[in-house]
């Protein structure tokens, strides 16, 4: 069988973390796989910070990356460097993943190709096609698409069953965060930020920058962190701050004069995995932390009104408290105060895998293009 040309598309510090896994395995693989890494930049400096830490050169660089860009932006400059691309290199197969911007433009470039597409992290649904946005409409129209479905969990599987897709291609492979978590836990990490993590305080998590939480969710959230602050003087908040001047506007404004909040920069993943595994509790609006944070014990409480990740809520890894002041103040002194429900939600088991599902996803491509 000759070599085979798989192109994987990414744009952002997420897709980044969660494919890079996925490209190590492949380059293992170099007498089957030739491997095209091409990113978009949609998040310049945060992805550059995942490329480093994972030593993964690009092969193609689209740099699409502009102030003040609209999805419209992004969408038509993805698929016009990427027709260029596709026509010149003439993949075998595109990955994309999950439900940025990116993946649906790289997506919906290679099926304008007649390229296959596979679909790593897909099934996810909320089924409202502004919740949220524009990630809930980005999956549901890469899978319209795609030839192959790497879903995380049972139930994504059922999503798309239900959803009419055909079982032979759906495959079950659990979550390549768990595997990038295993990588970035063999790495030595020092830094002053660490330095400053004492042992002596109760240490939450934050990160908050979704779109439909600008203005007086992300206000109300933030309020309700300073009256925790406030109440508890064991208690300390690290977040790193989004560079979304929005997000970079409201946490100034409620967030920067308090000494037991700490405000840092984008961090590097490395880093970020080692402040996450010290947090006593994780409080985001992320889908990605949502998986991560159960791979080191930590309880999540979920910064939006509802998941596409339900399976944390079954198993109990997480709470979806939404962004009202009273509530998230409650959900987290909860937390504080009530032992048992710690150790419950800390203690649940994580659903999303054993670290493995780059192997799996790679395995079935192999296989997928032997019997072809």
């Amino acid at each position: 069988m000759d070599r085979k040309k798989i192109a994987v598309v990414f744009g952002t510090r997420p897709e980044a973390i969660k494919m890079a896994p996925v490209i190590k395995e492949l380059e293992k693989n170099s007498n089957i796989f030739e491997t095209q890494v091409i990113v978009t930049a949609q998040h310049r400096e945060m992805l550059d910070q995942v490329l480093k830490v994972f030593k993964i050169e690009p092969t193609y660089d689209l740099d699409v990356m502009k102030k003040k860009q609209s999805l419209s932006d992004i969408t038509v400059n993805v698929m016009k460097g990427l027709e260029e691309i596709f026509l010149k290199e003439l993949p075998d197969m595109v990955l994309v993943h999950g439900d940025t911007t990116t993946s649906f433009a790289a997506a919906l470039a290679a099926y304008y190709q007649q390229i296959p597409i596979g679909h790593v992290e897909a099934g996810l649904r909320t089924y409202d096609k502004y919740f949220p946005f524009p990630e809930e409409a980005n999956r549901q129209l890469i899978d319209n698409i795609a030839d192959m479905f790497f879903v995380p969990t049972e139930l994504t599987k059922k999503n798309l069953l239900n959803e009419n897709k055909p079982e032979a291609k759906i495959y079950v492979t659990g979550n390549t965060a768990i595997d990038a978590i295993a990588h970035t836990k063999t790495l030595e990490v020092k830094h002053t930020l660490l330095d400053k993590m004492t042992a002596d305080k109760k240490w939450i998590l934050l990160t908050m920058h979704r779109r439909e939480n600008h203005g007086e969710p992300m206000k109300n959230v933030f309020r309700a962190v300073r009256q925790i602050i406030d109440e508890h003087e064991d208690v300390a908040v690290v977040m790193p701050v989004h560079l979304s001047p929005v997000v970079q506007g409201i946490t100034k404004e409620l967030l920067e004069d308090q000494d037991r909040i700490l405000l840092v920069e984008p961090l590097e993943v490395d880093l970020f995995h080692k402040v996450m595994s010290r947090a006593y509790l994780v409080l985001t609006d992320s889908g990605g932390l949502q998986e991560e944070a159960p791979a080191f014990d930590i309880p999540v409480l979920v910064l939006r009104d509802k998941t596409e990740r339900p399976e944390g809520l079954e198993a109990g890894t997480l709470k979806v408290i939404g962004t009202e002041q009273g509530m998230v103040f409650q959900s987290i002194n909860d937390l504080l105060n009530n032992q048992k429900l710690y150790d419950k939600m800390s203690k649940a088991i994580n659903p999303y895998g054993d670290g493995t599902a780059s192997i799996e996803i790679v395995n079935i491509l192999m296989k997928f293009f032997i019997d072809k």
